[in-house]
């Protein structure tokens, strides 16, 4: 079981519907002990050592480095839509995904990791930025896979069978 940390905001049940689809076993919830219990945790920048998304605050610092605001000029913001990432090292979620797919995506937010040789994906958005990271166990994507058609459903697909066989 997948167990996705209801933190209180987002859209949380279409990440479960997500699973639910493609045949993975996953629940909302904020309870720690089935949080404790699952195969498998959804969880989002919290992350990283710190962000700028609520005044600057501390993450769980799993990852070094941040979360930034979009502040190039002239990008629209929030990012709203399909782009494509660009792969640059293979990971267990991009299984059949083909390089320069599209997904989408939906954040005012980056992340910044310190170590480059988590970066799984990146995205172009008026400067690249770092839409997927990969390191041991852990995986995290800037863009919605449940919102993805057929690409995302295959990388949620693609992560009920880590969980699966860990």
């Amino acid at each position: 079981m997948i167990a996705i940390v209801d933190y209180g905001m987002g859209n949380l049940r279409s990440v479960e519907k997500g699973f639910l689809k493609v045949g993975v076993n996953a629940v909302v919830t904020n309870k720690p002990d089935i949080i404790k219990n699952a195969k498998g945790v959804v969880l989002l920048h919290v992350l990283f050592s710190e962000s700028e998304e609520f005044g600057r605050c501390r993450g769980l610092d799993i990852f070094k480095g941040k979360v930034v605001r979009f502040r190039q000029e002239g990008l629209k913001v929030p990012h709203m839509g399909w782009n494509e990432i660009r792969i640059q090292r293979d990971t267990p979620l991009l299984d059949r995904i083909p390089d320069k797919s599209y997904l989408y995506f939906v954040h005012s937010f980056y992340v910044v990791p310190e170590d480059r040789a988590i970066v799984s994906t990146t995205t172009d958005y008026g400067i690249e930025f770092t839409s997927m990271i990969h390191k041991g166990n852990v995986f995290a994507t800037q863009f919605h896979p449940e919102k993805s058609q057929k690409i995302g459903l295959t990388i949620l697909e693609n992560f009920g069978k880590v969980v699966a066989e860990s």
